[in-house]
């Protein structure tokens, strides 16, 4: 059977590194007529092996998919590339492909336990338990207290309706997972499927303790409650609820119904049973295990298990967002884009993934295509309006096109116009866009609406500064911002600067001294020391800061101006 065997092919695989047809050729030019070289195919398929492994790593699944499947062409007996190969079938949505290849990796290699769980996870999805729970029994036999496998046993033995089976597997998984919040969920909704609605109760608080904003947890704990005649604490908890999922109308309605002293305990019934047989299934377990690995930060294992569960519930538009999410975090723009563009308009999902689309667009400094995602979200839905259009006009921003970022934002204020916030924001926009005067103007609006508006005081005063004008009423502003937050490093450099321009060039590096030891990476910062230095003659200091500001610069403009000024300095001028 194939190999990497390093040591004997190394250089075999460096040979094989160069272009397949290059090497077919022989050499060209003045040594055309030397011995052709013959690459061995077992080279060649450890090449293209490791060609597959790079392109995972830079998140190319289709090329890796070619290579895997060139591998397979040159040793079909290989556990290990069958089940490379199942996992890029899946990758693409090639859910009986990726079957068949998970398959083989597991008749190949039967104590490979990433085999079994794989294949079990595609039996799942493809809706035939048996041969799942089959799988899953073999990944206990390999590792009795393997997680995943009593999580997912409870889970299947659940939605049938095997009530004993799933209470002794989620059990075991809880004492395997004490911090876990997906034990005590899922047997709270065994107890209340079994009927002892008290204990159930009671484990889906001990779910709470662990995740207190769990949407689905709250949604059955308050129904629960419901059912044992508890009115005022299932009114709490679906004010809860409402509070982490504001989409979720059932709960609005029980609201209104309950403080109404209206009660209708089949209905509840009937909720319950409806949101079982939609959390219940392997499916669902994956989703929420895959949204655990994503809070961890584990995001290839959660990509993973969203996948499978994507693969099972196609049409499941959350699995598919936070799909979406997790290879945004990734960095695989385009997997992520690929995801939110197939979340249709009617899903509750769908402005959530246009401004995850446009985020993503926004990365590629694609900026119309991000403009029009973002209008398509604000044609379906004007409550979030505001939202929206503050993100517009950052995109502009990023583009650089100033008039419409601030006509975008002039429409925000006039839809929020007691915000300060958002009269700092038009301020901002227009001191990028070099309008010195309207910045101050809105600057001065955001300081008069909230006078403790830090950004505000500090953004105006030193706008001032830079400016020269108004410096007495600078330093009152920033004093002020100080009083506020006294360990600011960048409003302790404007403090400065107000000193430096009034001429009191001691007390300008006192301050922008104290900023750099706060704030040591800012070139500007650091720059504003080096001309405070110079001032008072102190040049051999004056040319380290600028040396320093010049590492730390990123900017062209700032680069320059940096340079510029040194090179003063060493000539001696």
């Amino acid at each position: 059977m194939w190999q990497l065997r390093w040591g004997i092919l190394f250089s075999l695989f460096v040979t094989a590194c160069l272009p397949v047809d290059e090497v077919a050729q022989g050499p060209t030019g003045p040594f055309a007529d030397d011995v052709k070289v013959t690459v061995p195919a077992e080279a060649q398929a450890m090449y293209r092996y490791m060609r597959a492994r790079m392109d995972v790593l830079d998140g190319d699944f289709q090329a890796a998919h070619e290579h895997y499947k060139a591998v397979r062409e040159h040793d079909p007996d290989s556990a290990l590339v069958r089940a490379r190969l199942a996992g890029s079938h899946l990758v693409l949505g090639e859910i009986d492909d990726a079957l068949r290849e998970a398959e083989a990796a597991v008749r190949l290699n039967d104590q490979e336990p990433e085999n079994h769980r794989l294949l079990a996870g595609l039996y799942g999805a493809t809706g035939r338990v048996d041969e799942a729970i089959r799988e899953y029994r073999k990944l206990l036999e390999l590792d009795p207290e393997d997680s995943q496998s009593l999580l997912y046993l409870g889970a299947i033995h659940l939605a049938q309706g095997g009530h004993e089976q799933a209470r002794e597997h989620l059990e075991r998984y809880k004492k395997r997972n004490p911090s876990s919040p997906l034990g005590p969920y899922y047997l709270g909704r065994t107890l209340a499927n079994s009927g002892e609605l008290s204990l159930a109760e009671e484990s889906y608080a001990a779910a709470l303790k662990l995740h207190p904003s769990s949407a689905p947890v709250l949604a059955e704990l308050a129904l629960v409650q419901e059912l044992r005649g508890r009115r005022e604490q299932a009114l709490k908890t679906y004010e809860k609820l409402l509070k982490a999922d504001s989409r979720d109308e059932w709960a609005g309605k029980r609201i209104e119904t309950l403080r109404a002293g209206g009660e209708d305990l089949a209905e509840a019934r009937a909720e319950f049973d409806r949101r079982g047989d939609r959390e219940a299934s392997p499916g669902s377990a994956r989703m929420k295990v895959g949204l655990v690995y994503y809070e961890l930060g584990s995001l290839q294992a959660a990509v993973t298990e969203f996948r499978l569960a994507l693969a099972e519930r196609p049409d499941d538009q959350r699995i598919r967002f936070f799909l979406g999410l997790t290879l945004a975090r990734l960095e695989d723009r385009e997997g992520a884009a690929a995801h939110f563009r197939r979340i249709p308009r009617d899903s509750e999902y769908f402005v959530d993934a246009q401004i995850q689309l446009a985020s993503v667009y926004q990365g590629q400094e694609r900026y119309s295509e991000a403009v029009a995602a973002i209008r398509e979200a604000m044609e379906e839905d004007d409550r979030r309006r505001q939202e929206l259009l503050r993100f517009l006009a950052e995109i502009y921003r990023k583009a650089k096109d100033y008039p419409n970022a601030i006509e975008v934002m002039h429409k925000v204020v006039e839809l929020d116009p007691e915000n300060d916030r958002v009269y700092f924001s038009l301020g901002a926009l227009y001191d990028e866009s070099k309008d010195k005067d309207k910045t101050i103007e809105y600057m001065r609006k955001a300081v008069e609406l909230n006078p403790d508006n830090a950004s505000a005081l500090n953004y105006l005063g030193y706008t001032y500064a830079e400016l020269g004008v108004e410096l007495d009423r600078a330093e009152e502003l920033i004093v002020r911002a100080l009083e506020i937050a006294p360990n600011d490093g960048y409003y302790i450099d404007s403090l400065g600067w107000v000193y430096y321009q009034k001429g009191d060039y001691r007390r300008a590096i006192e301050q922008l001294e104290r900023a750099v030891s706060l704030v040591p990476d800012d070139p500007i910062i650091i720059e504003h020391l080096g001309d405070a230095y110079l001032k008072v003659g102190e040049t051999d200091k004056a040319l380290r800061s600028y040396r320093d500001a010049l590492k730390a610069a990123t900017k062209d403009e700032e680069v320059e101006r940096i340079r510029g000024k040194i090179g003063r300095l060493e000539q001696g001028v």
